[in-house]
């Protein structure tokens, strides 16, 4: 019988392409997957390690299964991702009874340690070069109505907030007829969707091709028949190019969405965060976005409470949210990350005040949201069925304006049985709780 393996993957898209490489090179060697990792004999957990929350949420997954493996319930707890990158020895000391900590750079050996680990060989600490980490490999995806295709690794950004540059290392692109080759094989196995990430999409193909290659990326992939929604997150506001902007408005297959993550809007804390726009910059790209696509649905993330903050500039920062009335906003309290320059800036706020400053600018965030959905009702959006609700007795599914596992739904009502996978146009009828209520026509 061959050894069962769950895979439980946590934090971002970009470490679940990580994941669903991991499972492919496991199956490829004769490891048996198990959806549920409680029923499975060996649990590998790929961790994030971004900020606080998210080493928090890893550490409990952790003690979660070495639970199960001291109730005999599995046989064997391995950790990888980012918290075993960036915390190796901490790992093995503070949680022994971990079976093995591996780094990036060791995941395709992954399938050899577990064979060591249930082999009794002893703990297993394993790194390698994070360099090592392949990005263009065979995966099993993971996802049902949409697919991530990562088109770069790493980080050349150096935010002074941010450990991912030395967490995943230096800014490397796909090349981009691997990346051509794999949404090919996701059309023909029958995903529609298909969702670039990267730390930075903006910045893909500068260390390739010696210029950003984003524009004509996109331009490519639209060519690829079977597509039809083509989405870009993690685009940064000083990258975003007229070349950029005029492919998202001219080509069909584009959606109107753009995931700008702009961190604050006044020029001091964005010099201390090491970021390279200003407002007036902010400013001038929303506007120009707005104008060139009417209807471009446009995300941001902000962070609130970041070290020398005063109230006057976080009072700024509310207004600018007014103002810009963005329409998808994630406000985050500052994280204070060890090895990161920003930990070492003086006046840096308390937990309590952080955390009041980002709520803060959530409840401005949700009154323009509410308003956004409202101004929906009458419309007619196409929608990609993801499943029923046998609560509610409705369909759920996401428009082009939402990102999966990140925005709300549609939910929507049918005449007669759906599928999911399946596109269909829903009238938007009323509102509850921020997401819109609808029913299903069929025209548009």
């Amino acid at each position: 019988m061959p050894t069962t393996v769950g895979i439980v993957s946590l934090g971002c898209p970009k470490n679940q392409v990580d994941a669903e490489h991991i499972a492919y090179n496991l199956r490829e060697q004769g490891f048996e997957l198990i959806q549920d990792a409680a029923l499975a004999e060996v649990v590998i957990i790929n961790t994030c390690g971004f900020i606080e929350s998210a080493k928090q949420e890893a550490i409990d997954t952790i003690l979660e299964f070495c639970t199960l493996k001291q109730e005999k319930r599995i046989k064997a707890v391995i950790v990888t991702g980012c918290l075993s990158e960036r915390y190796r020895d901490e790992i093995s000391k503070e949680i022994p009874e971990v079976d093995a900590v591996v780094g990036l750079g060791a995941n395709e050996l992954l399938g050899e340690i577990i064979k060591k680990v249930l082999n009794n060989e002893g703990r297993i600490n394993m790194y390698g070069d994070k360099y090592s980490l392949i990005i263009d490999s065979r995966r099993i995806i993971s996802t049902e109505t949409f697919a991530y295709i990562k088109i770069a690794e790493g980080c050349d950004n150096h935010c002074t907030y941010c450990a991912i540059p030395s967490i995943r290392g230096k800014y490397r692109s796909r090349r981009m007829e691997s990346i051509i080759e794999e949404a090919k094989w996701l059309a023909k196995i029958g995903y529609k969707e298909i969702i670039l990430v990267a730390q930075d999409t903006t910045r893909y193909g500068e260390d390739l091709y010696k210029d950003s290659k984003l524009p004509e990326l996109l331009r490519e992939l639209c060519k690829i028949d079977g597509l039809k929604w083509i989405r870009t997150l993690y685009s940064y506001p000083e990258r975003i190019t007229d070349e950029l902007i005029e492919v998202i408005a001219t080509e069909p297959k584009c959606v109107k969405y753009l995931d700008i993550p702009i961190q604050h809007c006044c020029d001091e804390v964005l010099k201390r965060m090491g970021r390279r726009s200003s407002e007036k910059e902010l400013r001038e790209l929303i506007s120009k976005l707005r104008a060139r696509i009417p209807d471009i649905i446009i995300r941001t993330t902000l962070i609130a409470g970041f070290p020398g903050e005063t109230e006057e500039q976080f009072e700024k920062l509310c207004e600018f949210v007014k103002e810009m009335r963005f329409d998808r906003l994630g406000c985050f309290a500052y994280s204070q990350e060890e090895g990161t320059a920003a930990a070492l800036l003086p006046d840096q706020i308390d937990e309590e005040e952080k955390a009041r400053r980002a709520d803060i600018v959530m409840q401005e965030q949700m009154l323009i949201s509410d308003e956004k959905t409202g101004e929906m009702l009458g419309e007619v959006c196409e929608v990609v069925v993801e499943g029923f609700d046998r609560y509610a007795e409705c369909w759920f599914g996401r428009s082009s304006k939402d990102v999966p596992e990140i925005d709300g739904k549609v939910f929507f009502t049918s005449k007669r049985q759906l599928s999911v996978g399946e596109y269909v146009f829903v009238r938007i009828t009323d509102v509850m709780d921020y997401d819109p209520l609808g029913e299903v026509v069929e025209e548009s």
